[in-house]
């Protein structure tokens, strides 16, 4: 009687809060089955500590070129673990500080991504009408357009620098999560408890803020993960380009000089393999979170696999 008593007297809004944080700890125990989706999130901790604390345990100071006496390519040694780049800098301090950029990078652009992807899917599907055509045209446009070739455009026009590049990654790629999160959105608006809210007096932002999106958020969540992935491979391939902010080191500036300068005709694999065993990684690692997500947030693919 006291526990009901005690329970009675809680607040909507307390209520609302242990349900959110009894389903997350049942997502959680689902996601721990998950082994692959498991070992991913470790690697990605492992990563996001060393970037981290890259600054506490390694020397910045050996990136400047005019600091550093190591040999032009050298190969591996007890001085140099992975070997040096054309500069006689160590290949692994380079691959060390260039995974802080190239998280920064992609993390940075995928919540561009999904945040306007998610705020177009969501008003599309809710308004509908002339809004939801006039949003899906938009949408349309962007999503016929190579975004490889619209980012690279972006980032030919506009000063070179790390915010150039998130913000040419972040606005060219989000039309497929706006398509994902309109159809999520169809789906509850469609539900029965909606169409109450509704009747009951509620507006478009109640219906959206407390009855739509946090139904919409966990897919959102889940297509983030595999959004980064994605950002980061394009941060890579525009820094391979030339198209990234020259003063930084990142994973794909250091394959556009490994092979701007000789790594491949002369066999430095050193210089070549940990940059792109990096990027592979950590790609690796999201997309194994993001397949975890889905499977523990769809109940349908739970059965499947």
């Amino acid at each position: 009687m006291t526990q009901s008593n005690a329970s009675s007297k809680q607040t909507p809004a307390a209520l609302a809060w242990a349900r959110r944080k009894e389903a997350a700890s049942r997502a959680w125990q689902q996601f721990r089955v998950q082994r692959s989706g498991l070992a991913g999130l470790i690697a990605l901790g492992l990563i996001a500590a060393l970037a981290i604390l890259a600054p506490v345990l390694s020397d910045e100071t050996q990136l400047d070129v005019t600091k550093v006496n190591g040999p032009t390519l050298g190969a591996p040694s007890g001085d140099y673990p992975l070997g040096t780049d054309e500069n006689g800098r160590s290949v692994l301090l380079l691959t060390w500080w260039g995974a802080r950029v190239s998280l920064t990078v992609g993390l940075s652009a995928a919540l561009l991504s999904v945040v306007i992807g998610t705020v177009i899917g969501v008003l599309s599907a809710h308004f509908g009408g002339w809004v939801s055509a006039i949003l899906m045209r938009f949408t349309d446009f962007f999503l016929v357009l190579p975004s490889l070739v619209l980012a690279i455009a972006l980032s030919t026009v506009l000063d070179r620098g790390l915010f150039t590049i998130v913000l040419a990654i972040g606005l060219t790629s989000w039309p497929s999560t706006a398509r994902l999160v309109r159809a999520q959105t169809l789906s509850v608006e469609a539900r029965p408890y909606i169409e109450r809210a509704k009747a009951l007096g509620g507006g478009h932002a109640h219906v959206i803020t407390k009855h739509v999106l946090p139904s919409v958020l966990p897919l959102v969540f889940a297509n983030t993960t595999l959004a980064v992935a994605s950002a980061i491979i394009a941060e890579s391939t525009l820094s391979f380009l030339g198209l990234g902010d020259p003063t930084l080191v990142t994973w794909g500036s250091m394959l556009k000089s490994a092979a701007s300068n000789g790594a491949v005709t002369t066999g430095a694999w050193w210089y070549l393999l940990p940059p792109g065993l990096g990027i592979v990684a950590v790609v690796l690692a999201f997309t194994l979170c993001g397949r975890a997500l889905e499977t523990v947030l769809n109940p349908r693919l739970r059965g499947e696999r």
